[in-house]
């Protein structure tokens, strides 16, 4: 028997699946190549990138029943702060770590290599699910 399960919720798991072996993957690969500082930057890179996404679902869960403007306005918003905050965190993360502590490149290239994964795991549910949207009614069905 097959649960009633929202789309905020199929695409929260078909994304957190792959995002989540991509950043375990990643997070002993770099630990075994630049060490402690590796290991900080791949594991700093993975929960800002899942945290991001996380929220954008969940911003579309709450708006699901608002009207589209209301909707459009709560999006925009959610995304200008998290860009906002995004960028406070990464100055924070440059003006108070050393390099020897947090490594960039680790952290570069774990969040765009996390972020491909959530983005295919999210499509890929996308593609799955059988929405059913009202079609306009034709001329002759008028």
């Amino acid at each position: 028997m097959k649960e009633n399960v929202s789309s905020d919720t199929t695409l929260w798991k078909g994304a957190i699946l792959p995002s989540s072996v991509v950043a375990i993957f990643l997070i002993i690969t770099m630990s075994v190549v630049n060490g402690r500082a590796g290991l900080l930057g791949a594991l700093l890179a993975s929960i800002t990138v899942i945290i991001f996404f996380s929220i954008h679902l969940l911003v579309a869960r709450i708006s699901r029943d608002l009207d589209p403007m209301a909707t459009m306005a709560l999006a925009m918003f959610s995304y200008f702060a998290k860009v906002i905050f995004m960028g406070v965190f990464l100055l924070l993360v440059t003006k108070f770590t050393d390099r020897s502590t947090v490594d960039r490149p680790s952290f570069a290239i774990c969040a765009i290599l996390i972020t491909m994964a959530w983005l295919f795991g999210e499509i890929r549910s996308f593609l799955k699910l059988r929405v059913n949207l009202p079609l306009p009614k034709r001329e002759e069905d008028r």
